[in-house]
């Protein structure tokens, strides 16, 4: 596994023409890899990424299964004195034990499933209010093998809501997504889930920038 970080240039055209849509912004990352992503094959991983803005700077972060090549992104949508990083991921992986505290992000695509009669599939429709997207959260937390408990309450908070709109390319139908941005602090409860969900995120709509979970030491 591997974790990249791409500092994005807002000034430039191609910039903007990927910021505009999800699915290009995934296409153009796919073009990172030259050949079919191995853990892809296995199911064991798969390419995340997501967006984070950091005070006046945009960051693309990527995991996938294997190293990207950042040259080509960088060129036409990063910064010159500013290349991206690759860093070995799956070390930092397998040392989470049961117990340890951790900082985390995750962008997610909080959503429901529901059945009415005669319904052979169960319909997806977004949660759209900060309460229910912070009890899907909570609840993909015990799916996922981490505690967001803090005394009476929760250790984290939403952060970001937006709603994404954009035209797929291969379709003229518009595609909508509620994301939710939530930071805070949780405990590993189950260390294989959580590898496992740090390896083939959370959620759907992972393909447009959703799903991916990081983790950072707790600074005191």
């Amino acid at each position: 596994m591997y974790l990249s970080r791409i500092q994005l240039n807002p000034q430039r055209r191609h910039t903007r023409w990927l910021l505009a849509s999800p699915q290009r912004m995934h296409a153009e990352i796919l073009n990172a890899f030259p050949d079919p992503p191995t853990g892809d094959r296995r199911g064991e991983a798969r390419i995340l990424w997501r967006l984070d803005d950091e005070g006046r700077h945009t960051f693309l972060y990527v995991t996938s299964p294997d190293a990207p090549d950042l040259n080509k992104l960088t060129e036409e949508a990063g910064w010159e004195t500013a290349p991206g990083a690759v860093k070995p991921y799956g070390d930092f992986i397998r040392r989470l034990r049961v117990g340890s505290r951790w900082g985390f992000r995750l962008t997610a695509n909080p959503v429901r499933y529901t059945k009415r009669p005669g319904d052979r599939r169960g319909r997806r429709s977004p949660h759209v209010t900060v309460g229910y997207q912070e009890e899907w959260l909570q609840e993909k937390a015990r799916q996922h093998g981490f505690d967001l408990t803090e005394g009476d309450g929760h250790s984290f908070i939403l952060t970001k809501r937006r709603t994404l709109q954009f035209t797929r390319s291969d379709s003229t139908n518009r595609v909508t997504i509620a994301t939710a941005q939530f930071d805070g602090e949780l405990r590993v409860s189950d260390a294989e889930a959580l590898r496992a969900a740090l390896r083939g995120g959370i959620g759907p709509a992972k393909a447009y920038g959703c799903g991916m979970l990081t983790l950072a030491p707790i600074r005191k």
